[in-house]
């Protein structure tokens, strides 16, 4: 299973929204994992946390950042999103 990296923080509500429609989604269906990186975890290391600090959320797979999603996007729409642009990326 493919592994997509959600970095996020608490209070940032872009990134609770992000995160709840995530977990909505049938991830598994497309062979994938969701795990979920708090920003200002103590296991951050400090290179990670000035890449990110002010641009979560921020969501990664295979390593490579995948382009900010719009947050006004519906399930259906983030769903569709993700498929596409892991498979124009060559992820999936």
């Amino acid at each position: 299973m493919q592994v997509l990296v959600l970095y996020s923080r608490q209070g940032c509500c872009l990134c609770e929204g992000l995160e709840q429609r995530l977990i909505a989604l049938n991830l598994a269906g497309l062979g994938i994992t969701l795990q979920v990186i708090d920003i200002d975890g103590q296991d951050v290391s400090p290179e990670l946390k000035a890449r990110y600090d002010l641009e979560v959320p921020v969501l990664v797979a295979q390593g490579r950042e995948l382009p900010r999603v719009s947050p006004r996007l519906s399930s259906e729409g983030l769903f569709n999103w993700l498929h596409k642009v892991l498979v124009d990326s060559g992820l999936m």
